[in-house]
C-alpha cells in the first residue's frame, strides 16, 4: 500500500504537485492563524484594488494561493482542476514552460479584475473621495478583495480545450460526454453571461475568470507564433 501511494505521488508532475501542496499549505495556515492568533492573510495576500490602503503588487501573485478558509470546496474543486489538466500540461509542456503560463494567466485575471473594479466603481468611489477624501476612502476600499487560483485554472483549461480539443470530458453528475473545446467555450460564455447579468452579490469573480481564459489564449497563440508551430503542441 505503501508502494502504491508513494509511485501515485511520484506521477504527479513536479510544479503541478507544488503547486497543489502550497495552495493547501496556504489554506491551512489562514485557518490557523486567524484562529489561534487571529491573523487574517487575506488581508495581505488577498488582491485589493488599487487605491485601497492594503493594496500591494506583490498581491497580482499571492492572491492566487490563497483560498476561502471557510470553504474547503473552494480549494478542492481548484486543485483538483490543476491536478486533472495541469498535470498533462506539464508533461507536455515541460514544468518551465507550464509553471510560467500558469503564473502569467493568474497575473493576467488579476489583472483585468483591478480594471472591472475601475470600469464599475469609478463613479461611486470619486462620489466618496469628495464626502470623505482619498486617505479616508482609500481605507474604505479595503473591504474590496479577491482571491483563489481560479483565473489560473481557467488558463489552464482554455489550454487544455486547445490543445486536446476532442478529448472527452465527463461533467460531474451528468453521464454523458463532452469534448473539450465545446466545455471549454460553453464554460467561458457562461461566465460572461453572469459576470454581466448575474448577481452582484454572489462574491465569484466572473470576468477574472475570463481574465484568465484570455491571457492563457494570448500566450498560447503566441508560443505557436514563436515556434512555427514547433512539434504541432504550441
Amino acid at each position: 500500500m505503501f508502494q502504491n501511494r508513494q509511485g501515485f505521488f511520484s506521477s504527479i508532475p513536479p510544479i503541478t504537485k507544488n503547486l497543489i501542496i502550497i495552495n493547501l499549505l496556504m489554506w491551512l495556515a489562514t485557518i490557523v492563524l486567524h484562529k489561534t492568533y487571529g491573523i487574517d492573510l487575506v488581508k495581505y495576500l488577498g488582491l485589493h484594488y488599487i487605491p485601497a490602503e492594503r493594496f500591494n503588487a506583490v498581491q497580482f501573485v499571492t492572491y492566487m494561493f490563497m483560498h476561502d478558509p471557510y470553504s474547503f470546496t473552494h480549494v478542492f474543486f481548484n486543485m483538483f482542476s490543476v491536478f486533472m489538466f495541469g498535470r498533462t500540461l506539464e508533461m507536455m509542456w515541460g514544468s518551465k514552460r507550464f509553471l510560467i503560463f500558469y503564473i502569467t494567466t493568474g497575473i493576467g485575471a488579476a489583472l483585468v479584475q483591478e480594471f472591472v473594479w475601475y470600469f464599475t466603481l469609478h463613479n461611486d468611489i470619486m462620489q466618496v473621495v469628495n464626502a470623505v477624501g482619498w486617505e479616508r476612502t482609500g481605507v474604505i476600499l479595503n473591504n474590496i478583495v479577491t482571491i483563489g487560483a481560479s483565473g489560473a485554472v481557467f488558463g489552464i483549461l482554455l489550454a487544455f480545450g486547445m490543445l486536446f480539443p476532442n478529448a472527452e470530458l465527463f461533467l460531474m453528475f451528468i453521464p454523458i460526454p463532452i469534448k473539450a473545446k465545446y466545455f471549454v467555450v460553453g464554460y467561458g460564455l457562461i461566465e460572461l453571461t453572469l459576470g454581466i447579468y448575474g448577481p452582484g452579490g454572489d462574491n465569484v469573480a466572473h470576468f477574472a475568470h475570463l481574465g484568465g481564459m484570455l491571457f492563457g489564449l494570448i500566450l498560447i497563440l503566441y508560443w505557436r507564433k514563436k515556434n512555427n508551430n514547433n512539434r504541432g503542441i504550441y
